[in-house]
C-alpha cells in the first residue's frame, strides 16, 4: 500500500493541511469496498481526483473508468446518455445506443455534478443503486449492471431536498461515505505551495522564468477569499506568467487580475466561511446604505434654513419626510409635504434653527427590509431574491427564519 505522501505525487496533490490528507486517507481505504462515495466540496477543489484514486486502489481498476458532468448533458437527453436508448426512441434515435451504466459495467462511473439531475433521472439512478436495474429509454426490458458509483456536487443538499430539488432517498444512498474536500481559503498554509508548483510548471511549459511573489502579494494571496479555490488560483497563475513581463509579482499587479485588491484590505484577513463572508458583504452594502441616508439628511437640514419655522415643530414632522431606501430605490427622497410652503429669507439663519434628527437607521431592520422586498418582487422564488441580493441561497434560507418571513 502507497504512503499519503506517494499517493499525493502521483496523483499531483499538493498540499498538507489536515481535512485534504484526512479526504486521501479515507478515499484509499473505502477503495477496496463497492460503496457509493459522494465527495463534497465547492467548485474548483479538486474533486475530480478522487474518484480516480477510488477506482486505482480498487478491485476495478482493470475495468472501465468513465467521468460524467451531469451539468453539462441537456436535460432532455441526459436519460439517454446515462441509460442508453432504443432505435425510434425519439426523433433523431436511428441507432440502438449504450448509456454510461451499460459501457462501465464491472468499473467505475463518476458523476460530477450529480445535484444538477433532473428529478426524473434521478429515480432511475436510485434504482440502479438500489437493484443494480435500469431500462433504456425507448424500452420495456429490464437490464443488469454492476457499476462502481462516485458522485460530487458543490450544491446544499439541505437546501435542494426541503425546495424539492433532491430527493432524500437517493441522498442517503448516495452518502454512504462522505468526502469532504475544504475550500482554498481554508488551506492557507497550502496556498503558496500550490502557486509555486503552478509557476514552475507554466515557465517549463511557456519556456520563460518563473513568477515570484513579493512579501506583501505573498500576504495579499493568503488574504484572498479565493471563490474559485484552486482552479481560480491556478488560471491567475497562468495568466500573469503569460502575460506580464515583470517577474516579480507585486499586489498592484494582482489586483489588476483579481480586481479585489484596496488598501482597507492588506491588513484583514478574509473570513473563513462562507456565511462569514458574505454577512460581510451585506453589512458593508448596510453601512453604505447609512452613508447615503447621512447625505441626504445633510441636504434636509440645509432645506430647513429656508422653512418657515413654525411648521417645524416637531422633529417627526421631518422625520416623515426623510428618504425611502429600497433595493430598487437606495437613493430615493421622499416628496416635501404639500404643507410645507417653503419661502426666501435673505436674512442668516441661526444654528438653533436646524432641528436635530436622531438617527434611527437599524442594520437588522434594512437587511429584512431588503430581503423582504426581493422575495416580494420574485413571488418568493429564493434563487432569484438570493441573485438580487447578492448572497447565496443558503445565507438567504438563514435569514428568512432569522426574520420570520417564511410567508412571503
Amino acid at each position: 500500500m502507497l504512503s499519503i505522501q506517494e499517493i499525493k505525487n502521483r496523483y499531483g496533490i499538493i498540499g498538507n493541511h489536515p481535512l485534504l490528507i484526512r479526504a486521501i486517507d479515507i478515499a484509499v481505504k473505502v477503495a477496496s469496498t463497492d460503496l457509493t462515495v459522494l465527495i463534497l466540496g465547492e467548485s474548483g477543489t479538486g474533486k475530480e481526483v478522487f474518484p480516480q484514486i477510488i477506482h486505482q486502489f480498487s478491485s476495478r481498476k482493470h475495468g472501465p473508468y468513465i467521468a460524467v458532468n451531469c451539468g453539462a448533458i441537456p436535460e432532455g437527453t441526459i436519460d439517454s446518455e446515462l441509460f442508453g436508448h432504443e432505435k425510434g426512441a425519439f426523433t433523431g434515435a436511428t441507432e440502438s445506443r449504450k448509456g454510461y451504466f451499460e459501457v462501465a459495467n464491472g468499473g467505475t462511473i463518476f458523476l460530477d455534478e450529480v445535484g444538477e439531475l433532473p428529478l426524473s433521472t434521478q429515480a432511475r439512478l436510485l434504482r440502479i443503486l438500489e437493484t443494480g436495474e435500469y431500462i433504456r429509454v425507448g424500452s420495456s426490458k429490464v437490464q443488469k449492471t454492476n457499476v462502481r458509483v462516485v458522485a460530487a456536487t458543490n450544491i446544499n443538499f439541505d437546501i435542494a431536498i426541503q425546495k424539492g430539488k433532491f430527493r432524500e432517498d437517493l441522498y442517503y444512498r448516495l452518502n454512504t461515505v462522505p468526502i469532504y474536500l475544504p475550500p482554498l481559503r481554508e488551506r492557507k498554509d497550502d496556498i503558496l505551495l500550490l502557486f509555486k508548483k503552478f509557476a514552475a510548471d507554466f515557465a517549463v511549459k511557456y519556456k520563460m522564468p518563473a513568477i515570484q511573489l513579493t512579501p506583501e502579494a505573498e500576504q495579499f494571496f493568503l488574504n484572498y477569499h479565493w471563490p474559485g479555490n484552486i482552479r481560480q488560483l491556478k488560471n491567475i497563475t497562468e495568466q500573469i506568467s503569460i502575460i506580464e513581463k515583470e517577474r516579480n509579482i507585486t499586489p498592484e499587479i494582482l489586483n489588476n487580475y483579481l480586481n479585489y485588491y484596496s488598501s482597507e484590505h492588506t491588513s484583514a484577513p478574509m473570513k473563513l466561511s462562507d456565511v462569514q463572508y458574505e454577512e460581510s458583504v451585506l453589512k458593508s452594502a448596510f453601512f453604505e446604505l447609512k452613508k447615503e441616508v447621512d447625505q441626504l439628511k445633510k441636504v434636509v437640514y440645509s432645506l430647513v434654513t429656508i422653512v418657515k419655522p413654525d411648521i417645524l415643530n416637531s422633529s417627526s414632522d421631518l422625520n416623515n419626510q426623510l428618504p425611502v431606501l429600497s433595493a430598487q430605490n437606495p437613493v430615493a427622497v421622499a416628496p416635501i409635504h404639500s404643507s410645507v410652503k417653503p419661502t426666501m429669507q435673505t436674512t442668516d439663519v441661526s444654528e438653533k434653527n436646524v432641528i436635530p434628527i436622531e438617527e434611527t437607521l437599524s442594520i437588522q431592520d434594512k437587511e429584512k427590509e431588503l430581503i423582504k422586498k426581493a422575495l416580494i418582487k420574485y413571488k418568493g422564488k429564493r434563487k432569484y431574491a438570493a441573485k438580487e441580493l447578492g448572497i447565496s441561497e443558503r445565507t438567504l434560507y438563514r435569514k428568512i427564519n432569522e426574520y420570520n418571513l417564511k410567508d412571503l
